[in-house]
């Protein structure tokens, strides 16, 4: 229901997404049976496709068409979904969006696998654009979210890492490759530099705030909600900013030190979920992604008024506010 709300707010860039949506389908097109079933398991799950929602919105503050924005959009999206395929394994998932990842469908090797093969079709996808600033950018992207990737196995189970170590992880995770769909967008439209540049910093803000709250949802919403048990973040060993706010109280301390790394049943999991979901931890996450929905539309009031940056606007605060 929330996602359906969610796609009301760009409901009048329905074609364009429809198109993005069978190019993503012919780009994961392969001749082998088991890729291309792989392939489809992952992008039929669905998604909000919101980074190229910000691709096409920002490319509405310069020159638009559609068949230059789609040679960003299109990559972006694979990139993020190849990710995706390679989390599950790195984080031994077994459902994402209410389904078996492809790594439970099928197994670890056949996922590594999808996900290159779909990174590789991203590469050759955005080969068509003739930009070496483009390419710099995208580039520089990847290989820092690569080290958020690493950063985050480097501090799995550190139930004693600061508050700059996970803002620096999400940054690199999340944030960028948001923050890259709106200044590509802008850029391949040939939008002046001030724009791109407010922009650029307003999918980076958006993109921490929207990190934020899917780590707070892990613990506010059910296994149905999430599509996964909730609270997979804490017993996969990823120290979110709820529990860095909960592990204040010492008595939540040391019942996160001694769950850490251990067989936890349906019961302890879900007592864990509830402790945190009690503390005040929940409330003190939310200030700081609200601090960073503000940046994010304070980013927007440097942009010329119009139906581009009112959407932007409505979609923050849907980010800043969802329940899903």
């Amino acid at each position: 229901m929330e996602k359906v709300k969610m796609k009301l707010l760009y409901s009048d860039l329905k074609p364009e997404l429809d198109l993005i949506e069978k190019e993503l389908e012919q780009a994961v097109d392969s001749e082998s049976p088991l890729l291309n079933d792989a392939s489809l398991h992952l992008l039929q799950a669905g998604g909000k496709r919101i980074r190229p929602v910000f691709v096409l919105l920002a490319g509405k503050f310069g020159t638009y068409n559609i068949d230059v924005m789609k040679q960003v959009a299109v990559p972006l999206e694979l990139i993020h979904m190849a990710s995706l395929v390679h989390d599950d394994v790195i984080d031994d998932s077994e459902m994402r969006r209410g389904q078996l990842t492809v790594k439970a469908e099928w197994n670890n090797s056949v996922a590594m696998y999808t996900g290159d093969f779909i990174l590789g079709r991203a590469l050759e996808y955005i080969t068509d654009i003739d930009s070496p600033r483009l390419h710099q950018v995208l580039s520089q992207t990847m290989i820092e979210v690569c080290r958020g990737e690493i950063i985050q196995i480097e501090d799995k189970y550190k139930l004693d890492q600061n508050l700059r170590d996970y803002l620096r992880r999400i940054k690199r995770k999340t944030a960028l490759l948001i923050s890259s769909s709106c200044e590509l967008g802008a850029m391949v439209a040939g939008a002046d530099e001030k724009t791109i540049a407010h922009l650029r910093r307003f999918g980076y803000f958006i993109g921490m705030s929207f990190q934020i709250i899917d780590d707070i949802l892990d613990f506010t919403s059910s296994d149905e909600e999430l599509g996964k048990p909730a609270g997979s973040d804490f017993i996969q060993g990823n120290i979110t900013l709820p529990i860095l706010y909960a592990r204040n109280n010492p008595e939540i301390y040391r019942l996160l030190k001694d769950s850490l790394q251990k067989e936890l049943t349906d019961a302890e999991r879900l007592h864990i979920v509830k402790v945190i979901r009690d503390s005040s931890a929940i409330d003190d996450a939310k200030k700081v992604s609200e601090k960073y929905l503000n940046k994010a539309l304070g980013e927007l009031d440097h942009l010329p008024k119009g139906q581009a940056s009112k959407t932007m606007r409505k979609i923050a605060f849907f980010i800043g506010k969802r329940k899903f």
